[in-house]
């Protein structure tokens, strides 16, 4: 019952934190045609998920801490299904070029960020 607790805690905090992260970037270019938001709370996400993964991996992350940042708090912060609908809404509009664009950014990008805070964390705790 306590992960299930803990996972729901951090997803509400995440999914809180998306929306207003989201919306403040769409304030800053509205009229951007790319999905700017999305994209931006993903590659953060991902720097955080691989910074954090690199603590965890270390055990200096308890288990239970693990899920409300993971499952919990990650979860509900990144965000896979507004990038899918972005994506198709995208194709549906005759978009293609930025849509795969999206795609191809979105993917290079996130995964090169949870890389860059897996290493940086490293290298953090190596002093």
């Amino acid at each position: 019952m306590m992960k299930l607790l803990l996972v729901a805690a951090g997803g509400a905090i995440g999914s809180v934190s998306r929306f207003l992260a989201s919306s403040f970037i769409l304030r800053l270019a509205p009229s951007f045609s790319f999905p700017l938001g999305t994209f931006t709370v993903n590659a953060f996400g991902s720097f955080l998920i691989g910074l954090l993964w690199a603590f965890s991996d270390a055990d200096l992350v308890s288990a239970p801490l693990r899920f409300f940042l993971f499952a919990g708090l990650l979860g509900g912060f990144t965000t896979f299904s507004s990038f899918s609908i972005e994506t198709m809404n995208l194709f549906r509009s005759g978009q293609t070029g930025i849509a795969l664009g999206y795609i191809l950014t979105s993917n290079i990008v996130c995964i090169t960020l949870s890389f860059a805070g897996f290493f940086t964390a490293k290298s953090l705790m190596a002093g």
